[in-house]
């Protein structure tokens, strides 16, 4: 039974610039899940009620990227993701977390990177022994790594996209280089950058919807909306939900005893 209740206060916001998605559409953008498929079942439940609840509509779901690391759980995050495309139009970007997962399968280097920043709990989700890790080189864990992860998960997170755009809304993982446009935009920046895009108060001609910097709630900045709500260290996955002019937020939240609810919240122009 999904469990519908008022939220806290949020912070005040910047004003908020005019954009629509176009009429019969409605998206829902899901924010960095990280290794949390509890949490992220129960978005996608409460997803499906809210999709049911407002009648029928042409609904996309963006999952923002950064679906592995850090938290626990990341096989079965990416095996959800799989099987909502079944029935859904799921479409999926890809964060810096999916690049270094992908690179580490050819460079000890990025390797190194990514076991420092939550590559050991998606390795240890994909059944590789805790002791046997513990006492492996960093080429051993690769080997591990290869034997592992099914070819069937490499080849879906290569997939994974690196900028969508529906009506006056732009979605990519960490954000955008304000100093290029948005056809000059690299792959990487779009995965990695913080600064300048953070601060950049300027409108860009689209709304752009990220994750990838962590806040306690979603941040309207008026030109950049950002709802990574940090779900493996917080136990808070976060939706925007958009359509018309309308913007929401739906949100899974984990009370620290294993109890995950819902809320919903409309946001107002």
């Amino acid at each position: 039974m999904l469990n519908f209740f008022r939220p806290r206060k949020r912070a005040p916001e910047h004003h908020q610039i005019a954009a629509t998605i176009p009429d019969g559409e409605r998206v829902y953008a899901v924010g960095d899940i990280h290794g949390r498929s509890d949490l992220f079942i129960s978005l996608i439940e409460a997803i499906e009620h809210d999709n049911r609840d407002r009648g029928p509509a042409q609904t996309t779901v963006i999952l923002l990227g950064d679906l592995v690391d850090r938290g626990p759980d990341s096989v079965n995050v990416i095996a959800l993701a799989r099987e909502w495309q079944k029935f859904r139009n799921v479409r999926i970007l890809a964060g810096n977390h999916e690049e270094m997962f992908l690179k580490s399968f050819d460079s000890l280097e990025t390797m190194r990177h990514f076991l420092r920043h939550g590559g050991r709990e998606t390795l240890l989700s994909y059944g590789v022994d805790k002791r046997q890790y513990s006492k492996a080189s960093i080429e051993e864990v690769q080997q591990l790594m290869i034997a592992k992860v099914p070819r069937a998960d490499i080849d879906f997170m290569s997939r994974f996209e690196d900028m969508i755009t529906i009506g006056d809304y732009l979605f990519v993982h960490a954000g955008i280089d304000p100093s290029v446009s948005l056809q000059e935009q690299h792959p990487g920046r779009l995965r990695w950058i913080r600064e300048p895009f953070l601060s950049h108060a300027e409108p860009y001609g689209v709304v752009v919807i990220h994750g990838h910097t962590i806040t306690d709630t979603p941040v309207d900045q008026g030109n950049r909306i950002g709802i990574d709500t940090g779900a493996y260290a917080s136990g808070q996955l976060t939706a925007l939900v958009l359509e018309g002019e309308s913007r929401r937020y739906i949100t899974a939240v984990d009370d620290g005893e294993g109890n995950i609810t819902t809320a919903s919240e409309q946001m107002g122009h």
